[in-house]
């Protein structure tokens, strides 16, 4: 069987050059593309040549309903690896964003904070 990779998720935001700007700060990444997309909106590609998020605005904005743990179809978190967990989250606490629920377990450490939209992201390493 060929073995697959994510390539990207696309989420949406309310300001995409915001959170692509603090998203390249923490994490080291670059803007991969930006320019106008779907439904009149603009969106930012962010991360590395390998995989990237899509961080979308459509223009026009809806409340958002639930917390998404309860809703099919939602978006739970985002996941990214790191080499210096302890380094990242003083970059984390640093754009204002405040970690929790720090864990050691087997096979590494993390740690997850919420965006000022609310997604919530999980950053882990591991050891190796």
């Amino acid at each position: 069987m060929t073995q697959s990779t994510l390539e990207h998720a696309n989420i949406t935001v309310s300001d995409p050059d915001a959170t692509a700007a603090w998203l390249c700060d923490i994490f080291g990444w670059d803007v991969r593309w930006q320019g106008d997309a779907i439904h009149g909106g603009r969106t930012v590609h962010v991360g590395s040549n390998g995989s990237y998020l899509a961080i979308y605005n459509p223009g026009k904005l809806q409340p958002k309903k639930d917390i998404s743990y309860y809703t099919v179809g939602g978006l739970n978190h985002v996941g990214i690896v790191v080499d210096d967990l302890d380094e990242i989250e003083d970059r984390v606490k640093a754009k204002g964003f405040a970690p929790h629920s720090h864990a050691d377990y087997e096979p590494g450490r993390r740690f997850y904070f919420h965006d000022h939209d609310g997604v919530e992201y999980e950053v882990v390493s591991y050891p190796g």
